[in-house]
C-alpha cells in the first residue's frame, strides 16, 4: 500500500503552463469542505505578516470568509486583514488537522488573491452557504458586512486524507 502521509498531490497543484487549476482529489476536497476553521495569512505593504483564524466556505474554486458580529477592537472595515488585502491582495490560507497519532496529520495550503465583497449576487450566495455551514451566522447580519473572497491560484496538500 502506498504511503500517503508524505506527499504533495499532483492533481491539486496549479499547472504552471496553464491558467487553470486541475481538479482536486476528492478526499482533499472533502477535507477542505469539512473543516470548520482555517488560518488566513495576509501581509501589509511593508510585507509584515498577519495571521488570523477564520470561518469559511469553499465553492470548488473560491473561498469566502465573512466579517461577522463577533467582538472586534476596531470597526469591521478597519480590521488588519482587510487593510492588508486592500494594500496587498496576495494571501495564503491553511486548513490543517493535528492529531497525537502523527499518521493522521494533514494540511492544505491555498495561495490566492483576495478581494473584499460588500454586496451583489456573489456576496448573497456566499452568505447563504456560510449560514448553512455555521448556524451561528443565521443570527448575525453578515449580509450587511463585507466578505473576503479568495480566488485560488495554487493548492498544495500534504498528509493522510
Amino acid at each position: 500500500m502506498e504511503d500517503r502521509r508524505w506527499r504533495i498531490d499532483p492533481s491539486s497543484i496549479f499547472h504552471p503552463l496553464s491558467s487553470i487549476l486541475v481538479p482536486l482529489d476528492l478526499n482533499i476536497e472533502a477535507f477542505i469542505r469539512s473543516a470548520r476553521v482555517a488560518h488566513l495569512a495576509t501581509a501589509d505593504k511593508h510585507r509584515q505578516p498577519h495571521v488570523v483564524p477564520i470561518c469559511f466556505v469553499f465553492d470548488g474554486k473560491n473561498f469566502y470568509s465573512p466579517i461577522d458580529d463577533k467582538p472586534k477592537r476596531v470597526a469591521p472595515r478597519q480590521l488588519k486583514r482587510l487593510r492588508n488585502i486592500r494594500e496587498n491582495p496576495r494571501v495564503a490560507l491553511v486548513i490543517d488537522r493535528y492529531a497525537e497519532d502523527w499518521r493522521r496529520l494533514a494540511y492544505v495550503l491555498i495561495r490566492g488573491s483576495a478581494k473584499i465583497l460588500t454586496k451583489g449576487k456573489l456576496h448573497a450566495q456566499a452568505v447563504r452557504r456560510l449560514r448553512r455551514k455555521y448556524p451561528q451566522y443565521r443570527r448575525m447580519a453578515i449580509d450587511q458586512r463585507p466578505l473576503i473572497v479568495i480566488t485560488t491560484l495554487r493548492i498544495t496538500a500534504w498528509g493522510n486524507f
